[in-house]
């Protein structure tokens, strides 16, 4: 289900401030986040922001092909350990 067009995007306003920020001083540090839920727009390229997947800030370095995604896209929250293959199966 998407957003309605009359709400707009949602976007962190401490998060947008930060990186208002960063561009005008063309700071390289990332900037740390939790929100997830936050759509990258246009104003945020070039900058890299560090995601919270619930253990680690994963940095993910904003480019043009991302706007209008969330950032949340970019950290993935779980852990894929492979599955066992059948000759390294305890035998029994």
């Amino acid at each position: 289900m998407s957003r309605s067009i009359k709400k707009g995007p949602f976007v962190d306003p401490k998060l947008m401030k930060k990186v208002s920020e960063a561009q005008k001083s063309g700071s390289r540090e990332p900037i740390k986040t939790w929100s997830r839920a936050s759509m990258i727009m246009p104003e945020m390229v070039g900058v890299t922001i560090s995601v919270h997947d619930g253990r680690r800030f994963l940095p993910v370095l904003i480019t043009e092909n991302m706007v209008g995604h969330r950032l949340g896209e970019f950290a993935s929250t779980r852990t894929f350990r492979s599955h066992v293959n059948k000759s390294d199966r305890t035998v029994g």
